[in-house]
């Protein structure tokens, strides 16, 4: 059997079984867990497709995730259809990356960066200041509130957006892509259009995360508007692909499996020092080990190969 083969039936098992857990368990905890961890994957492979494949490191992430959020509410809460409203958060998203993308995507390094920073910031306070209110569910909404469907629907953007790293990853798009990560002069005298690459690339994460802004703003009953925009959920995919591996597609995965549990742990264990321990635990994994913890198992493994070749010879 191919290693493709493999990762498919490997790939179908795992989602199988993740679709069958809200069957097999009653406890809400669980639930919201597993919601958590599909909300993070999400959120780090769509940061994880504009810099780890792409090399544009952006700093401004939640303003995607947050307009999914707030135009999805908007028009769930005036009567709009749910998943139409869902798509239209992923599209509004996408509009607003390629309008701030054209003259930010011209910047580079540390300043690409930094502009998208500063973008993401404007976007959380001009909403904090226009609509300072909270944003709740409309009372039958409340009413009918059920963890399951919201479980599904995570699980399947989650499996969408991890299939679409995995095409990217396989694809002359994302050679593109990569081309460019590694040296962008030299990618474009090979003939690469690089602008092409860094816009797709925007263009393909921004509406992934509008959309899990888009499921965030179905699971949560009630928030304030500014709060899908804070540079937390930005900083939270970063960190996470950092964990698990940047520029790779089990990376996220991992490290959103890893952090969702231990920041669950941390925040009940020492519920003032969690951010400072993973504010640690990023500069530790980024000096020893660059290539994330996907890195270590593949370190693990060819050492193991290494000592069994060695055991067979002598």
């Amino acid at each position: 059997m191919s290693g493709q083969r493999k990762t498919l039936f490997l790939s179908i098992g795992i989602t199988v079984f993740l679709a069958l857990i809200p069957l097999g368990t009653k406890r809400n905890d669980f639930i919201n867990i597993m919601i958590l961890i599909f909300l993070y994957v999400c959120l780090a492979q769509s940061w994880n497709i504009l810099a780890g494949y792409a090399g544009q490191v952006s700093l401004g992430h939640a303003a995607f995730f947050g307009l999914g959020a707030i135009t999805t509410r908007f028009l769930w809460a005036w009567g709009c259809p749910f998943f139409l409203a869902f798509l239209t958060g992923g599209v509004v998203a996408v509009v607003f990356a390629l309008i701030i993308g054209h003259p930010a995507l011209r910047l580079k390094g540390i300043y690409f960066a930094i502009g998208t920073l500063g973008l993401g910031q404007i976007l959380k306070i001009t909403v904090g200041n226009v609509l300072p209110t909270v944003a709740g569910l409309p009372e039958d909404y409340i009413a009918t509130y059920n963890l399951i469907p919201r479980y599904y629907l995570f699980l399947i953007l989650a499996v969408i957006v991890v299939a679409m790293v995995y095409w990217i990853n396989h694809s002359k798009l994302g050679l593109g892509m990569v081309a460019v990560r590694e040296d962008e002069e030299a990618a474009k005298a090979s003939g690469v259009n690089t602008f092409r690459q860094k816009i797709i690339a925007l263009a393909i994460s921004s509406f992934f995360a509008g959309l899990a802004g888009g499921a965030f703003a179905f699971y949560q009953v009630s928030y304030y508007y500014e709060l899908p925009f804070s540079p937390t959920w930005t900083f939270d995919a970063l960190l996470i692909t950092f964990v698990g591996g940047v520029g790779t597609i089990e990376g996220p995965i991992v490290g959103a499996f890893f952090y969702a549990i231990f920041k669950e742990l941390f925040v009940r264990t020492f519920p003032e020092l969690h951010v400072f321990i993973f504010g640690l635990l990023f500069i530790l994994v980024v000096l020893l080990l660059p290539g994330g913890l996907v890195e270590m198992a593949s370190r693990v493994r060819r050492l193991i190969t290494a000592k069994r070749a060695e055991a067979r010879c002598s």
